[in-house]
């Protein structure tokens, strides 16, 4: 669901805010308490979920929830490392396209002999979250929560070059010119000499604010950055999805797409990949270098920030040839097999994954809840709080996509993150990059 970008950006140091590695899964306390260990790697999240721990506690009280927070990077290298010794925590936060690989290896407790004999109601989440968590008749989790992608921009910047919000919200783009969307970049884009790049005077090697910051490091799923816009030109990760085994990389409508990303930079309306700045898009456009990026509903509050909100906003992503598109993602909570107390963790996944927490996380209004009741209780406290966020909540009941659920996630993302990287830089040519890495990804299937 999130790319490393997306959740190391604003967390460039880990942050473990309890016992050391080597301790992980959870113990016999005296008196035959049980202490689970949980992991996440949302900083935002965790106090939410600390309510839900305490919750927890204060209903089972022989049960306690420790909770190890760590930043998104060294999380998932933290993972494999315990799960290779053999001591991993016994609840963790898992993502749609990491956790094939633990399943693979028989590192996921199938929880669905759990939920027929509790008879968990599977109806009250988003649809099509739950069915991302299955493969082959086994279940390795229940919907935590849902995400959807936005244009944000900051409306200061687009105001000065004459751009109403308001002409945001019907953007319509295509590979071959850009639309509307690329001529809002355009005037957008502004050089040392306060010309934009509609101007034939326009000196794309001095440029001072970039009409659209594309993402780059964003691994075989585009999702923060080239997604959006391949799926509004056609293109689909695999022949089905989840668990596909051809991917479709080769595909004429990425090329087309990734073609169109590299001449918006060649115009100067884009930064360089090679000169990109080492700040995070998010601080770039708050801080008025950039026009427009791709969001996640993720990064809501930190766009909506009170210091901030004023001179940003979130409109939905332009509409392309085949329609308006938006991935549609969500984590779960995944239960270790080698664990000691499954039924202690069953329990404390369930209650993850109830209306009790799940309406104790939509208080704090950092993301949407999978279950429906409390992710409209989110959106309600967004409004009240004078935060529009229609565009993620449209773009949920609309046209969306998975991202890909496959065997061999993690290693076709530097396979094809380096291709288009080469083919951004003009390295490669775009469509003999893509079929390379085309051809690579396929061969970890035979």
């Amino acid at each position: 669901m999130r790319s490393t970008r997306r959740r190391a950006g604003a967390l460039l140091l880990s942050l473990a805010l309890t016992a050391p590695l080597a301790a992980c899964s959870g113990g016999d306390d005296a008196g035959g308490a049980t202490t689970l260990d949980y992991w996440l790697w949302d900083d935002r999240q965790l106090p939410a979920y600390q309510d839900c721990a305490d919750a927890f506690h204060a209903a089972n009280p022989d049960v306690t929830i420790k909770i190890t927070q760590t930043a998104w990077a060294q999380y998932w290298q933290n993972l494999t490392t315990q799960l290779a010794s053999g001591d991993a925590p016994d609840v963790w936060t898992n993502q749609s396209t990491y956790y094939p690989q633990f399943a693979t290896q028989n590192q996921l407790l199938d929880i669905d002999p759990f939920v027929k004999r509790d008879n968990v109601d599977l109806t009250v989440y988003q649809p099509g979250l739950s069915e991302v968590w299955v493969k082959d008749g086994k279940r390795y989790g229940l919907p935590k929560d849902w995400d959807t992608m936005a244009l944000v921009v900051n409306t200061g910047v687009l105001g000065k070059r004459g751009v109403d919000p308001a002409q945001l919200e019907n953007l319509t783009w295509n590979p071959a010119d850009g639309g509307t969307f690329e001529q809002v970049i355009a005037k957008a884009t502004v050089d040392a000499n306060g010309r934009n790049g509609l101007d034939p005077a326009f000196d794309k090697n001095s440029v001072q604010v970039y009409g659209f910051l594309p993402e780059w490091a964003d691994g075989a799923n585009g999702q923060n950055g080239w997604a959006v816009f391949a799926a509004a030109n056609g293109f689909s990760y695999l022949d089905k999805n989840p668990w596909g085994t051809h991917y479709n990389y080769d595909d004429p409508k990425l090329a087309e797409t990734i073609g169109w990303f590299k001449r918006l930079i060649d115009k100067g309306y884009a930064p360089r990949l090679d000169k990109q700045s080492s700040v995070a898009n998010s601080e770039l456009i708050i801080a008025g270098k950039g026009a427009m990026t791709v969001a996640g509903s993720w990064t809501i509050l930190t766009f909506m920030d009170e210091k901030v909100k004023q001179q940003l906003a979130f409109t939905p992503v332009p509409a392309g040839p085949s329609g308006r598109k938006s991935s549609i993602n969500g984590l779960s909570d995944s239960i270790w097999a080698g664990g000691e107390h499954p039924e202690q963790a069953w329990k404390w996944v369930k209650f993850l994954a109830s209306a009790d927490c799940q309406d104790r996380v939509a208080q704090r209004a950092v993301v949407f809840p999978a279950i429906t009741s409390a992710s409209q209780k989110v959106e309600a406290a967004h409004q009240a709080a004078g935060r529009d966020v229609h565009a993620f909540t449209a773009a949920a009941k609309k046209d969306t996509f998975l991202l890909p659920v496959t065997e061999h996630g993690t290693e076709l993302n530097p396979i094809v993150q380096d291709a288009i990287q080469s083919a951004i830089l003009g390295d490669t040519p775009v469509g003999a990059a893509l079929k390379d890495a085309n051809d690579k990804v396929n061969a970890l299937f035979k």
